[in-house]
């Protein structure tokens, strides 16, 4: 069965950091270029970061540029996200993504005093 379980969100204060988890499976994870998308309370999808098979090439969304940092094991099967200089207007449910992949259920990131 394919599947995406994201997991590492919570509630931070602004300014603070937290690490993101994508564990992938019933797939070859070391085949796809794989994504972070978002979605903010009342908006559609927003394209966060991305990163080829191998890790060495990365993109981020001008947001999120300086701040976030995505990364990939491929012998874990495993997207990472790490996130540092939180904003409130970070506060979304993250997902890990491929177009050819459904979506898993997410986590919630809350950025807020």
């Amino acid at each position: 069965q394919v599947q995406l379980v994201e997991s590492g969100g919570g509630l931070v204060q602004p300014g603070g950091s937290l690490r993101l988890s994508c564990a992938a499976s019933g797939f070859t994870f070391s085949s796809y270029t794989m994504m972070w998308v978002r979605q903010a309370p009342g908006k559609g999808l927003e394209w966060v970061s991305d990163i080829n098979k191998i890790g060495e090439t990365t993109c981020y969304a001008d947001s999120v540029k300086g701040r976030f940092t995505i990364s990939r094991d491929n012998a874990k099967s495993t997207l990472y996200l790490q996130m540092s200089s939180l904003k409130p207007e970070d506060t979304a449910v993250y997902y890990c993504a491929h177009p050819a992949i459904p979506l898993g259920q997410g986590t919630q990131v809350t950025v807020s005093s």
